[in-house]
């Protein structure tokens, strides 16, 4: 059995309307780290790719770290 997990990007409508809140909220409150890096994510499809592949290879190291089936 495949145990491979497929990355599947956002929709980019959802992609686009994130992009607006974050640029509604520098509007408003000024630039944040926080909105710099939501708006990285928004715009390159390969930081989106490798957030993706960091958060699951952190799953995956704690998975083998847990007693299951013991």
């Amino acid at each position: 059995m495949n145990n491979e997990l497929i990355f599947l990007d956002y929709p980019p409508s959802l992609i686009a309307k994130k992009l607006k809140m974050c640029n509604d909220y520098e509007a408003k409150y000024g630039a944040s780290k926080t909105v710099t890096a939501w708006k990285k994510w928004c715009e390159s499809y390969e930081y989106r790719w490798n957030e993706w592949q960091w958060r699951h290879n952190v799953a995956k190291s704690i998975k083998s770290n847990t007693n299951y089936g013991i």
